[in-house]
């Protein structure tokens, strides 16, 4: 092998076969449905006091949502991996204003709507 081989063979294309690579996938996997069992649990059973189980799903979904992000679409700290941690940053951030803009819209929408007696005297 000469030293240019030896360079690019640390090189490995998205999706291509590897140990390490299945290894990382089915860990991922097993956490993730680990992660779904446990909401699946806690949404079902009594065991768990009433008030907080929709803290625990919340939890438990941020927990989903980091496995996947690291072991299936390999989004890390790392410095290769800037420019996707600032789109996924972005991307989120996008979905934030989204959400809040809707929410404030929604609750506005009540002040800014006629009185029913109105609506009900332009029907007639």
């Amino acid at each position: 092998m000469s030293g240019h081989e030896s360079e690019n063979a640390a090189d490995t294309a998205p999706g291509e076969d590897n140990a390490h690579g299945v290894l990382t996938y089915v860990v991922g996997l097993g956490l993730a449905a680990l992660l779904t069992i446990v909401s699946f649990f806690v949404a079902g059973t009594s065991l768990v006091w009433g008030p907080s189980i929709p803290v625990a799903l919340t939890v438990l979904a941020v927990a989903q949502m980091g496995v996947h992000l690291v072991f299936f679409l390999h989004i890390t700290t790392g410095p290769d991996n800037v420019n996707n941690v600032m789109a996924l940053a972005f991307g989120v951030l996008i979905v934030i204003l989204i959400m809040a803009g809707s929410l404030w819209i929604m609750a506005h929408m009540n002040h800014n709507m006629m009185p029913m007696e109105q609506m009900m005297q332009m029907q007639r």
